[in-house]
């Protein structure tokens, strides 16, 4: 199964796109950071994740603000049919409220 939910904060976003068959894209960059228990430790987890969302979830995203933390959920893929980079394809986006 190729799914993934991860609380992050949009930091990059670029003017929605439209594909050759007129689907809009929108191309953003999210920045996750949390503390993570890896063999008894705690360690500082941060990553940055190229993101697009495409149809509907492009406006939701476009419409984001920068810098305020969503829960954003999809898949992983390649970049291209070629390429060994992955970018994450946001389907949902939810609220998350901080403790």
């Amino acid at each position: 199964m190729n799914q993934l939910t991860i609380v992050a904060k949009l930091i990059e976003k670029a003017a929605v796109r439209y594909t050759p068959a007129g689907i809009p894209i929108a191309n953003g960059v999210l920045l996750h950071s949390s503390q993570q228990k890896e063999a008894g430790l705690s360690r500082l987890v941060e990553v940055e994740l190229a993101a697009l969302a495409a149809g509907e979830q492009s406006k939701v995203v476009s419409d984001l603000p920068l810098d305020v933390e969503f829960c954003f959920s999809g898949f992983l893929a390649r970049k291209n049919r070629n390429s060994k980079s992955l970018v994450f394809h946001i389907t949902e986006v939810g609220t998350h409220l901080l403790d």
